[in-house]
């Protein structure tokens, strides 16, 4: 049997949070695709700024989860999503442009055998265990894809594979010079698996406000976006990686400058609280 512990209350309804987040991740990261349209890389930043907000949707998800006294499960939370999510955004890649729904749909699988079998098998027996380890599952492909497109321009698997290095004067075609042939995907995981797990637990406590941790989970995705624009000097052209750093850049310093407001808003209305004094006598 599960205790339920409630966090922090109000705020905007998760599954309002779910509709945003899963809408606006996916144009953003569809947006991407106006690079094979234009025949440019301009558009790669909106890989990352779909990862942004499918990081806020799967912070809150976190903390759905959670708050059912899994203290310790947002690190595991957090590796499943991403775990879950390469698996589906790599076989998303080999289809083209319906990458990011087919990504959505097999994540989704995934991520609902992975409750079931947490349910059912490890017998952990959490009300939403199923639907938030989907949720997070789809977050971890979409977050994926989503830098993967920032780093290399596109998410069409072929592509990702493929890159190209000069030899003698020539240009030739390298598998260890492509974003995932140079293991760039491995940088993603980490760096979104951290993301995605952060917020909720630097915030949790009893003093949570969802505005805190949602603003932290922002700052987050900036902030994994920042050595993603780094790296994709080296697979797209040096105009595209400038303009993906700079919004990296300008995103993270605005989301951490309103993080520090806002935990010095919660710091301030703990001023007054008094200490738990121990009874007289002992316990």
């Amino acid at each position: 049997m599960t205790v339920k512990i409630e966090v922090g209350a109000g705020g905007i309804p998760h599954n309002q949070i779910v509709i945003y987040g899963l809408v606006g991740s996916l144009i953003l990261i569809y947006l991407t695709y106006l690079n094979q349209v234009t025949g440019t890389e301009y558009f790669a930043f909106f890989g990352g700024l779909a990862c942004v907000v499918a990081l806020l949707w799967g912070a809150d998800t976190i903390k759905h989860l959670c708050s059912y006294g899994l203290g310790t499960g947002v690190p595991s939370a957090g590796m499943i999503a991403l775990g879950s999510g390469v698996i589906a955004a790599l076989f998303g890649a080999t289809t083209g442009v319906f990458a990011p729904i087919v990504a959505l749909i097999v994540a989704a699988i995934i991520g609902a055998v992975a409750g079931l079998l947490a349910n059912h098998v490890v017998r952990m027996d959490i009300p939403v265990m199923v639907i938030s380890l989907t949720e997070l599952a789809i977050v971890g492909a979409i977050t994926v894809l989503g830098l993967v497109a920032m780093v290399g321009g596109t998410f069409n698997f072929l592509d990702l594979v493929t890159g190209t290095t000069v030899i003698l004067g020539f240009a030739v075609k390298s598998y260890e010079a492509s974003v995932i042939g140079g293991s760039i995907v491995a940088v993603i995981f980490m760096l979104a698996a951290i993301a995605i797990q952060h917020a909720f637990n630097a915030c949790l406590g009893p003093g949570e406000q969802q505005d805190r941790t949602l603003m932290l989970a922002a700052e987050c995705g900036f902030l994994s976006m920042i050595p993603v624009a780094v790296i994709s000097f080296a697979f797209i052209a040096f105009i595209p990686a400038l303009i993906s750093l700079l919004v990296s850049v300008i995103g993270w310093a605005y989301t951490y400058a309103e993080y520090i407001k806002l935990s010095k808003r919660d710091a301030y209305a703990w001023l007054d609280a008094k200490p738990i004094l121990e009874p007289k006598g002992g316990a």
